[in-house]
């Protein structure tokens, strides 16, 4: 069954797409309820300020879909949860898919699943992990026509900044971003890279599919819409972020301007009016 009808509904008609994620409380973590304690309210503040997408878990996505109308964004839907981000790590690590994550999909009537691919420093079953929930995911995305975005995340040791970090090293990025292709990824969910006048490379290596870039942790106004700015003219087809958006002051404004950004090439300057809007 072909993916392209859900497509269609996660990017706009120039093939671009700024997806809000939300999901964050999938993974237990205190640190990453800040801003997203109401999810009520984040979600009513979010579909008012009209991104393409909202990435939610399945306990979540009903605050999203019961909303009435045509208009509201389109759901992404986590498909995995992990216990990998706390500052110290438990004596076990896991990555797992949810039971039946098609039929909660189509529920749902999600547009698009996302699973992580986790390189952890000296922790390979996480990775073999995520390599088999990857591949359990994709023949069941492929049957039923549900685009499958790939999460791959290079981080850095725990114990280096105590807890979870992104490690921007592009020689790292790009083998991981590949393995995401090879498995079937339909779209691919990176980080930045450290030098991000190189990001072109992702684009390339990800040979086709579109990239779209995580945000990380929250940083000042000026530098996400520079970030933002620069990636997009590296060939990025999108942003996915969270905490820059829903940790903000004024989520609905900076929700607007980083769509400014990805939508109307918008420099940051001229974005930059929409938060003080």
């Amino acid at each position: 069954m072909s993916i392209t009808p859900r497509l269609n509904r996660l990017f706009a008609p120039d093939g671009k797409c700024f997806d809000v994620a939300v999901d964050h409380g999938f993974f237990g973590e205190r640190a990453f309820l800040s801003g997203i304690e109401d999810m009520r309210q984040v979600i009513d503040i979010l579909v008012k300020a009209d991104p393409d997408a909202i990435q939610l878990s399945v306990g979540q996505a009903p605050l999203l879909q019961h909303i009435p109308g045509k208009g509201k964004p389109a759901l992404v839907l986590r498909m995995d949860i992990a216990n990998v981000y706390g500052t110290e790590l438990p004596r076990t690590l896991y990555s797992r898919i949810l039971h039946e994550p098609l039929e909660q999909a189509l529920a749902l009537d999600a547009a698009c699943v996302v699973v992580n691919l986790f390189n952890l420093p000296n922790q390979p079953e996480i990775w073999e992990q995520c390599v088999q929930n990857i591949m359990a995911l994709k023949p069941l995305c492929e049957r039923w026509g549900m685009p499958l975005m790939v999460e791959p995340l290079v981080m850095q040791a725990n114990t280096g900044k105590g807890g979870y970090m992104v490690d921007g090293a592009i020689d790292k990025i790009l083998p991981l971003v590949r393995q995401a292709i090879e498995l079937g990824a339909d779209i691919i969910k990176a980080d930045p890279t450290d030098d991000v006048s190189q990001y072109h490379r992702v684009i390339e290596v990800a040979a086709g599919k579109p990239v779209l870039v995580r945000g990380g942790g929250k940083v000042s106004d000026s530098e996400i819409l520079r970030r933002t700015y620069d990636l997009m003219q590296q060939g990025a087809r999108g942003i996915v972020y969270g905490r820059n958006v829903v940790q903000h002051d004024n989520p609905a404004g900076m929700t607007r301007a980083l769509m400014a950004i990805v939508h109307d090439n918008a420099t940051p300057e001229a974005a930059l009016r929409y938060i003080k809007a």
